[in-house]
């Protein structure tokens, strides 16, 4: 009974995500705007309910059928891959980089505020 209490939660909130996006005409999908309401409620909550927790799990558990349909798709356009293997490969790089790069700033930025937030604390022994 959790895990359908769980799904069903998870349903309510790609609806209204759904709704929101057809009536807003926002350009981002409807089941991501639901998981952002589902974490913003989440985050306000302090807490995520058990039959969250159990569905969460179960989904988790089974992430990897998800790649079913991404591969099936590679070997259907096979031979559009083969034509366009360097253009994919360059971006797949660039991308690669890009994110390394982006992910390093983001992290030396927090890593300095943190130091400066735990220098700002220490009273000073003068």
């Amino acid at each position: 009974m959790h895990f359908l209490h769980g799904i069903t939660w998870l349903l309510v909130f790609q609806l209204i995500g759904e709704v929101l996006a057809i009536l807003l005409k926002w350009p981002i999908p409807g089941p991501v705007i639901g998981m952002m309401l589902l974490f913003a409620l989440l985050v306000w909550r302090g807490r995520s309910a058990e039959s969250l927790d159990t569905v969460s799990s179960g989904l988790l558990g089974h992430l990897s059928l998800l790649f079913v349909p991404a591969g099936v798709g590679m070997m259907l356009y096979f031979p559009r891959i083969v034509n366009e293997w360097l253009a994919i490969g360059l971006t797949l790089v660039v991308a690669t980089v890009v994110t390394m790069m982006t992910t390093a700033w983001v992290m030396q930025l927090a890593l300095n505020r943190r130091e400066r937030k735990s220098t700002a604390r220490k009273p000073s022994n003068d």
